[in-house]
């Protein structure tokens, strides 16, 4: 009885102890940067191709006006750029919260000016144009690495977005 016992529970530790080898340091994300990621430099490094249209840094009252309660949170970077003409689809947030609560704030943000310029059916987009309304429809994303989080809208959205994750591979 012994021996059938010992047959199923070694199996069992054999698992618990391999992971728990796999496990990283406590309280570390295995998406969170090992060295801070300066998202000013890598704001500048995307704008610098030629694929967007003219961009305005986003502070002050813009900020607030565009992302209500954005500069509430506790955040250790801000760096937010949209296009100076509204009828381009080009918008860049790039934020580092101080902690998990605040980079789900940013994010439900970030959804809120997505949902804006959107628009519904009763309420027609904060973009204005139809061809505005979908382009951010097709080419807006939310990322989220740990305590970084970005919302991007323009149509190389996607390759921002492979940028952005390989700062964190």
């Amino acid at each position: 009885m012994m021996k059938k016992m010992m047959n199923a529970l070694l199996p069992a530790l054999s698992l618990v102890l391999l992971l728990a080898a796999c496990g990283g340091a406590p309280g570390q994300k295995d998406d969170a940067p090992q060295e801070p990621v300066d998202l000013n430099a890598f704001y500048e490094e995307q704008i610098q191709d030629g694929e967007w249209p003219a961009m305005a840094l986003a502070e002050g009252e813009m900020l607030e006006g565009l992302y209500p309660g954005l500069s509430d949170l506790d955040l250790k970077q801000c760096v937010v750029s949209m296009a100076q003409i509204s009828a381009a689809v080009g918008e860049i947030a790039l934020v580092e919260a101080s902690d998990a609560e605040g980079a789900k704030a940013a994010e439900e943000l970030f959804q809120a000016r997505i949902d804006y310029q959107v628009g519904d059916s009763s309420n027609p987009g904060g973009a204005w144009y139809p061809e505005s309304i979908e382009g951010w429809k097709k080419n807006s994303r939310i990322v989220t690495n740990g305590n970084y989080v970005m919302m991007v809208a323009g149509e190389n959205a996607e390759s921002v977005v492979e940028a952005f994750n390989a700062l964190f591979a």
